[in-house]
């Protein structure tokens, strides 16, 4: 089984201190989103959960505990966004230059195979244009070389509660001369650029490989055994992500992001409410469980199919 901490919700960032005791106590408690009256327990031990993925924005808040998680046995990797977008675009979060810092440092401590670098979404207004683009890319290229070995790009997607007269979508001739950028100039700094959800007849051609975001891969190199794990068939097409439990829930991440599609309102009302009745050491996110209610239990198992040796 793999753990999805969170695409719902950033909870490196947010709920660190949650995530932990959920850890110390070897389950957590989740609400299906679109059947909120389920109510699931997924065991967090070792021998069954066999990675965590973690998403964010900022993981500083949980930096101090991952060597807690690697010593419990954990197999973890995050796949962090970083984008060179300020307070305009994402409104809540710490100064970039000290984000791509603590970047820098996990992978000094941990090795680039636990990172996973983001430049996702990409979106364009009047000052964030093709040319700034290209010359921040190429910037955090530069930064992150050895300390990473992926890109994951995506262009920003504007439906529903994602349209925002802030920035739009690049058009095909914008996307075309970026992604051939990106398909150039990341593999020169020993990053190999992918692509989430993207068409890859598009990307393919300028060396843009389909991503897949939770890897059961990557996560046997880091953990020392392969995985026999299934695609994920309930993500949107395009995707290359492996079957995974989502720990999150929607509309409680206070970043601030204006494109986000995991909070409903624009002004993070919703978001800001869950925050300040969030309890650490609940054994849900948000919620409470009702006198009575009884969860359904996760159908958890390690899908581990060999120990690797060190001597093979």
């Amino acid at each position: 089984m793999i753990v999805s901490a969170s695409r719902r919700t950033d909870i490196p960032a947010r709920y660190a201190a949650w995530f932990m005791q959920r850890i110390h106590a070897g389950e957590v408690f989740t609400r299906n989103p679109r059947n909120p009256a389920q109510l699931v327990r997924v065991p967090l031990d070792p021998d069954t959960v066999d990675g965590i993925v973690l998403w964010t924005k900022d993981p500083a808040p949980l930096v101090p505990h991952l060597e807690e998680l690697t010593q419990r046995g954990f197999a973890w990797y995050i796949q962090f966004t970083l984008t060179p977008y300020d307070r305009s675009i994402e409104r809540g979060l710490r100064d970039k230059a000290a984000i791509e810092d603590t970047f820098c440092e996990i992978a000094a401590r941990f090795g680039a195979q636990h990172l996973v670098w983001r430049y996702d979404p990409i979106l364009l207004n009047e000052q964030l244009d093709v040319p700034w683009h290209r010359e921040q890319f190429a910037r955090l290229c530069e930064k992150f070389a050895g300390c990473t070995d992926t890109v994951t790009v995506s262009f920003v997607d504007l439906y529903g509660r994602r349209s925002d007269p802030r920035f739009r979508a690049p058009d095909a001739q914008e996307e075309a001369e970026l992604a051939a950028f990106i398909g150039s100039c990341a593999p020169r700094f020993g990053i190999r650029p992918v692509a989430c959800c993207e068409q890859q007849s598009r990307l393919a051609p300028f060396g843009i490989a389909q991503a897949a975001c939770i890897d059961p891969v990557r996560l046997g190199a880091i953990g020392g055994w392969p995985l026999a794990v299934q695609r994920d068939k309930n993500q949107r097409p395009g995707c290359g992500c492996a079957a995974a439990v989502d720990i999150g829930a929607y509309d409680t991440c206070t970043n601030g992001c204006i494109y986000c599609y995991a909070t409903h309102d624009k002004d993070g009302l919703r978001a800001a409410r869950a925050a300040a009745a969030h309890d650490p050491a609940a054994p849900l996110l948000c919620g409470s469980i009702a006198p009575g209610e009884v969860p359904r239990e996760y159908p958890a198992k390690s899908l581990r199919t060999a120990q690797l040796s060190l001597f093979e």
